[in-house]
């Protein structure tokens, strides 16, 4: 198996990066299955797309929704600790299987993937 990681550094919403990263994730998982070990670490606004009960107009794109896919396969989301802290999001629940995390298991995480792509 593949380790791959994705990192998103920008808002769920007002520019396309994390919708195209999730497109990504979603789309490696569906063509390769578990041969794509997806991880996804979440790093500055990018926090934001952690947080549950995302209420997009019907017909656009659900950062929710598509994290929640990626989980669901088998994905890994690990949101970073200090800056969900910055952010004052650190003690707010987070959708269910994206945890908290830090800079020590983002490194480790880099390390051991054969890929890493940012967003």
């Amino acid at each position: 198996m593949q380790k791959i990681l994705i990192i998103i550094n920008d808002a769920p919403y007002g520019t396309e990066k994390a919708y195209n990263a999730l497109r990504m994730a979603m789309t490696l998982q569906k063509e390769h299955g578990e041969e794509a070990g997806i991880r996804i670490f979440l790093l500055a606004d990018a926090v934001f797309c952690g947080l549950p009960n995302q209420n997009t107009p019907s017909g656009y794109y659900n950062i929710e929704r598509m994290l929640k896919s990626v989980i669901l396969k088998g994905g890994e989301v690990k949101s970073c600790g200090g800056c969900s802290e910055a952010r004052g999001t650190d003690k707010v629940s987070l959708i269910e299987g994206v945890k908290l995390s830090n800079m020590k298991e983002f490194a480790r995480w880099t390390v051991e993937c054969d890929k890493v792509l940012t967003f």
